[in-house]
């Protein structure tokens, strides 16, 4: 049996450790932190498994309903329990779904479920009264885990890599210490300091510098089934959702405006961008847990 001084965990270039572990069931909507969390071939298990569409199955997120981010999903025995201001809990079977439906997330179309008439006047009931026209009623709906959701075949250098209804990538990767950086630069604008809920990772790295996540490449996780093989692969452009704030749904400038002094990257054209997109090389059904050790490998151009 190896000990963990023996793994190409400790062999890296970078030591590192998990900081945080987190999951969106319903895209778009609140986060759900956990302390450990099942790795699959489209990240972690339950991230990004439901997603909000309009009435012609076009994604909806907190771009166009900032509301989204007050629903509050959260886990209990069998069940999706959603729950948000003054609305009466939505208990869904994590195994229930109604009818298909061909829905459409970027420029990606699939097969997915619809989850039936009392999710839709649910998700209809809470953001509808406060939505432009033509998103007035809503569906739920579930990814088909028969469909194969491809990731970009130009980011991932060819491979092969699956994902649910994220944006584009199984895995976002972020890092304390680039959270830092941004929150030093706006209190010395004299803004208020925020948290990664606004930038929705799945995984959070701690024992790093600013932003050595954007340069890395490979990187594995030592758990007590063995150890988890991922890459970064693209970084992360950013939209306004970071200016959302989490807990009211209210939106400033505050955060875009800080990131566009120190973040555009050359690498997608000057976009702003904050953490990475990464993709699972191995490790299925391996169990990551906050605090495991990270080894992680330099990127060279």
């Amino acid at each position: 049996m190896n000990t963990l001084t023996e793994s190409p965990v400790a062999a890296a270039d970078v030591q590192a450790r998990v900081a945080q572990l987190w999951i969106y069931p319903v895209k778009s909507c609140a986060g759900v932190p956990l302390e450990q969390a099942v790795l699959t071939p489209t990240g972690l298990e339950w991230d990004r498994t439901w997603m909000v569409v309009d009435a012609q199955g076009e994604f909806v997120t907190q771009r166009e309903l900032p509301r989204m981010a007050l629903i509050q999903p959260a886990f209990k025995l069998d069940q999706l329990v959603l729950r948000a201001p003054g609305m009466l809990a939505l208990h869904l079977s994590l195994d229930g779904v109604e009818s298909p439906r061909r829905v459409r997330v970027w420029d990606d179309e699939v097969e997915a479920w619809d989850m039936g008439d009392l999710a839709a006047q649910w998700f209809s009931d809470f953001l509808g009264p406060d939505a432009p026209e033509g998103l007035k009623k809503l569906r739920l709906v579930r990814f088909d885990p028969e469909v194969k959701r491809l990731c970009s075949l130009k980011w991932t250098g060819g491979r092969e890599s699956v994902t649910q209804f994220a944006d584009g990538f199984g895995v976002l990767v972020a890092s304390t210490a680039s959270l830092d950086g941004l929150n030093a630069r706006l209190a010395a604008a004299g803004e208020a300091p925020v948290d990664l809920r606004r930038f929705r990772p799945n995984i959070v790295l701690s024992d790093v510098e600013p932003h050595d996540e954007d340069r890395i490449a490979g990187w594995r996780v030592q758990t007590e089934g063995g150890v988890a093989a991922l890459e970064n692969v693209k970084p992360c452009a950013r939209c306004p959702i970071p200016n959302i704030d989490p807990a009211t749904a209210t939106s400033t400038p505050a955060v875009s405006d800080a990131l566009q002094a120190y973040r555009q990257d050359p690498r997608l054209n000057g976009a702003i961008t904050f953490g990475m997109n990464a993709i699972v090389l191995a490790g299925d059904g391996l169990v990551l847990k906050v605090g495991q050790a990270v080894g992680a490998d330099w990127a060279f151009d």
